[in-house]
């Protein structure tokens, strides 16, 4: 998408349909600003724990049952996407879930779709609960319209999110029940991590690993060498193979039967690694190390550092000692089921959306947390190492950007710029770690769409839709004109992205309302609402994307449960806006 918006920035301007300054002004936009203002303090309430100690009550509510439990965790949602991005509260949710589903089998499909839509109503409910909002807002303000109030609409906004409330709730009986989450079995470990041992025998005796076929073999990859009971993760070439070490392989079980026949070695069964760890009495330090090495799965975003690399070219990438050992691709509409990249030589890339596993150690699991647009799924519970008064500092300043902006006296972009000062001097957040977590795609998306609205505006073009609408809706009742707009804005936005939905029609719908003589905020309300309802295709909203091959999904979960709901809501919407007519 970032790509896309240079070409649109460059080709508006080499046509002529707009100015040079024209063609950069999104990239000093208002809206846009104010979207990566507020994208920063979303990373700010990530790192010091407030969304985490937002939600940290949701793990009380695992006895209840799930037809109990998913209208909190999505009211929950709601709430807190209401102020904060959308996409970083649901991947809060996401891990949450992950580690309920681990520890006390709850369902997580159950609950991962309800959340992600919740999330999605409660950020339509806030003029700064999602960039959509900001986006509508900006555009028609610069085309003579009256700018909207922060809490203008959320009555209604509430209203269609407790209308999905009920009903989400009441289809949950038509999701996958998926599994319980236990990367052993879910990634299949067991089937190609395998240990060996170096018999007396063995030709491998004497043989620097270089030397052997545990080198450059696509089929086979050496993950430590234990030796004395000392570890060595991703051992050298030029180490000397001795009898009696144990090596860690990747490899199928076809290749792991003729490896250990051909070159005399003997797998250690599970038998021996249980006594191992049963004998505490005998358990030195190093022993206990090797118990540290824990499996942890990653989620990739969308301009996460990775993607595009395969399985064996991850291992140059990665952190010093994370050995990635599987690659679980999500589900498309062209691979329905989902495929497991176990060997290094399988030229398919990892994408966003994919799941890395990587072995690592226990004491080096921070160092993923720094990899950029990369999400820790699957872990051992972290302590929460972020102080109180950090915690309480950051949550303060939200507060304060809200009441500022809620209020009036400053603008959404100055109030969330003045809560991001506030965080530098007081040292509550890190522009490192902003560099690295800000998703830039959407910044120069909005910036390449917005002079797109701006030459439509230039040429005519929002007119002349306009006109041609003004025909086909000639003389028709006001119910027939919102709702046609509204459900065209809605199914145009389950293709494209939201936000270049939002800045292709609000000009529309402005034109539109101009030459109906009606009143501009029920048009303008219309696309913004509809713009952000694409329940009905799993890649119309970056959550849905998400939590998409997450929670074992299928393209029919969207089409039908979300698409039913999309349709509940353009009826209400189309009612309620037309009374304000």
């Amino acid at each position: 998408m970032d790509k896309i918006a240079f070409f649109i920035i460059v080709l508006l301007i080499l046509l002529g349909l707009v100015t040079p300054e024209e063609g950069i002004s999104g990239f000093s936009n208002s809206a846009t600003i104010a979207v990566l203002a507020l994208m920063i303090l979303a990373i700010a309430m990530e790192e010091n724990g407030v969304i985490s100690w937002l939600t940290s009550g949701m793990s009380k509510v695992k006895s209840l049952p799930v037809f109990v439990m998913a209208p909190i965790f999505m009211f929950v949602a709601a709430g807190i996407s209401a102020f904060i991005s959308t996409t970083a509260v649901v991947i809060v949710f996401i891990k949450m879930i992950n580690q309920l589903s681990e520890k006390y089998q709850i369902p997580q499909s159950k609950l991962l779709l309800p959340i992600s839509f919740a999330g999605i109503l409660g950020g339509s409910c806030t003029l700064m609960g999602t960039s959509t909002n900001l986006i509508v807002n900006s555009v028609s303000k610069n085309l003579g319209a009256e700018k909207l109030g922060f809490f203008e609409f959320t009555e209604l906004g509430l209203i269609f999110l407790g209308i999905a409330i009920v009903y989400l709730t009441l289809t949950l009986r038509w999701l996958p029940w998926g599994k319980k989450q236990n990367l052993n079995k879910d990634y299949e470990i067991e089937n190609y991590i395998t240990s060996v041992r170096v018999t007396p025998n063995s030709k491998l005796v004497g043989k620097r690993i270089d030397d052997s076929f545990l080198h450059d073999n696509p089929e086979v990859t050496l993950l430590r060498l234990t030796r004395n009971n000392h570890a060595h993760n991703s051992p050298g070439k030029y180490i000397t193979l001795k009898a009696g070490d144990e090596l860690l392989l990747m490899c199928d079980l076809q290749n792991l039967s003729r490896i250990s026949k051909s070159e005399n070695m003997s797998i250690i069964h599970e038998k021996e690694h249980l006594n191992k760890q049963q004998d505490k009495t005998g358990a030195n330090t190093s022993e206990i190390e090797l118990e540290e090495m824990i499996f942890v799965e990653l989620l990739m975003l969308p301009g996460a550092s990775l993607l595009g690399k395969t399985l064996g070219n991850l291992r140059d990438f990665m952190i010093q000692d994370a050995i990635p050992i599987a690659i679980k691709k999500r589900k498309t509409l062209v691979n329905v089921n989902e495929r497991m990249i176990h060997s290094s030589k399988d030229k398919l890339t990892l994408k966003a959306g994919d799941r890395l596993l990587v072995e690592i150690s226990k004491e080096k699991l921070y160092a993923l947390e720094t990899m950029e647009n990369v999400v820790v799924l699957q872990q051992l519970n972290k302590i929460d190492k972020t102080s109180k008064t950090k915690r309480y500092f950051t949550f303060s300043v939200l507060l304060l950007v809200i009441a500022l902006a809620a209020s009036g006296l400053l603008s959404i972009m100055v109030s969330a710029l003045t809560g991001i000062c506030l965080l530098l001097v007081t040292k509550n957040l890190n522009l490192n770690t902003v560099y690295k977590k800000v998703n830039w795609q959407i910044f120069f998306l909005l910036a390449g769409m917005i002079p797109l609205g701006v030459a439509m505006h230039n040429t005519g073009t929002d007119m002349w839709i306009s006109e041609k609408l003004l025909g086909f809706l000639h003389n028709q009742p006001n119910n027939i004109i919102i709702g046609t707009l509204f459900l065209v804005t809605m199914i145009m936005s389950g293709v494209v992205s939201n936000n270049a939905t939002a800045i292709i029609m609000t000009p529309i719908a402005i034109s539109l309302a101009h030459g109906m003589g009606l009143d501009f905020k029920p048009f303008i309300l219309a696309v913004m609402f509809a713009a952000n309802f694409s329940f009905f295709t799993p890649v119309g909203y970056q959550t849905n994307a998400l939590i998409y091959g997450i929670g074992n999904y299928r393209f029919q979960h969207f089409l039908f449960i979300g698409g039913v709901l999309s349709l509940i809501l353009w009826i209400v919407a189309t009612f309620l806006l037309t009374k304000m007519l």
